[in-house]
């Protein structure tokens, strides 16, 4: 644990760390409302935040003068990354994958054939954590751009590949 923001007599002191330009208390502390802000969050700022409250001349030392929250910054997903494995013939069976480096949550995957013959996957073709397609017993019909979306609760990325049987 770290004290990072104190005020006392009178005076606001924000510690000397990254969080320095960006936190402080969000009003006047003698409104008596003590709420903090974090601008321009990261991922790493997530954590669990501590509050501790003396009042000068207050005897009281019990816990109830100590307010916790855990802070979770979400990340969108990265810009995912589309791949074909396997050999596109007449016959075989492919995987597409999809993949983004970061994202918080975990992202989930869906995988969509574009127009103009739009096609949606279901399990067990489509792997929505890992984020794989499998198209089996290909046949010329099946050449197209596939539209992979990767998405959490932060916002979404897209990617394509042009499977040509």
């Amino acid at each position: 644990p770290m004290q990072i923001l104190t005020y006392m007599e009178g005076e606001v002191k924000v510690r000397e760390t990254e969080l320095k330009p960006r936190m402080g208390f969000l009003y006047p502390v003698v409104t008596h409302n003590i709420s903090v802000f974090i601008n321009a969050t990261r991922e790493q700022d997530s954590g669990q935040y501590m509050v501790v409250v003396n009042v000068a001349d207050d005897d009281s030392r019990g816990t109830e003068n100590i307010g916790i929250i855990n802070l979770v910054v979400l990340v969108p997903p990265s810009a995912p990354s589309c791949q074909l494995h396997g050999d596109p013939a007449v016959g075989a069976n492919v995987t597409l994958s999809c993949t983004s480096e970061k994202g918080k949550p975990s992202p989930t995957y869906e995988w969509q054939r574009a127009p103009p013959n739009p096609r949606f996957f279901f399990p067990p073709a489509q792997d929505h954590a890992k984020g794989t397609l499998k198209l089996t017993n290909l046949s010329l019909d099946m050449s197209g751009v596939y539209l992979c979306t990767a998405r959490n609760r932060a916002g979404s990325a897209n990617c394509s590949i042009a499977l040509e049987v």
